[in-house]
């Protein structure tokens, strides 16, 4: 008998912002892997009886390459398990929800796809910045800042609009080379930035800058990963509207 796999988005760490289905689904769980963005109050939500294993990546560090990770999920769900598969944020955004569940579609085992709370969506909110706002911007742009090749060339010259805000994940490793390129490609060097590091966590830090000076911010406060850049002319809001841990 063949299980199930469930790709679930644990959500960008506060617990309360898991789904009501991502609870019920992870507490009735056989076997969960999870990722290193994972939430420590998520994980213990985990049941005893389930098999718990850890496949987080970081910065050129696996601790299982991503075709392992593929062919684990097939070969569980073969042994007619329930099968968690836990990713922070959203497992769609940068997430490689994808990349899985083709492998599970070409081993013909059945899965779920259950949403969490992305990253750019929960860390603007608890850090009181508006991704969109009708006076400041009117569209919104999520962007890697780590990308398969390890460099970090995007299309700057679509990036650099007026009234957008742009979102950057995984961009602490790059950040001098995004902000000089988002300058060398006519951003206005004072345009603001928030850097919101472990975002909704009792640990967040919001720290607001521009996008010429925010590399040294960075450097002069120790930002560690996870951390999400959100550059725009909502930043500017944040003062006002910050709430979160006050």
């Amino acid at each position: 008998m063949t299980g199930k796999v469930y790709l679930i988005g644990a959500g960008p760490g506060d617990p309360d912002l898991l789904t009501m289905k991502a609870h019920r689904l992870l507490t009735a769980a056989d076997v969960v892997l999870y990722d290193r963005l994972v939430g420590e109050q998520i994980i213990a939500m985990i049941p005893e009886t389930a098999e718990k294993l850890y496949v987080g990546k970081a910065k050129s560090l696996h601790s299982l390459p991503q075709e392992e990770i593929n062919a684990l999920l097939a070969v569980k769900a073969k042994e007619g398990k329930v099968v968690v598969r836990l990713k922070g944020g959203d497992p769609f955004i940068f997430g490689r929800g994808g990349e899985e569940l083709e492998e599970l579609v070409m081993e013909g085992v059945p899965f779920e796809v259950v949403p969490g709370v992305t990253a750019a969506a929960g860390c603007a909110a608890y850090a009181g910045i508006p991704l969109t706002h009708r006076d400041y911007a009117q569209s919104v742009r999520f962007l890697t800042g780590h990308l398969k090749d390890g460099t970090t060339e995007l299309p700057w010259d679509e990036l650099v609009h007026p009234a957008q805000t742009l979102v950057v994940y995984m961009g602490l490793t790059g950040l001098e080379s995004i902000s000089q390129s988002l300058i060398r490609f006519g951003m206005r060097p004072s345009m603001p930035v928030a850097v919101v590091e472990k975002g909704t966590s009792k640990d967040q830090r919001v720290l607001t800058s521009t996008i010429k000076d925010i590399h040294q911010v960075v450097l002069d406060n120790e930002v560690k990963s996870p951390a999400l850049l959100i550059i725009g002319d909502v930043v500017t809001l944040q003062d006002k509207l910050s709430w979160f841990g006050q």
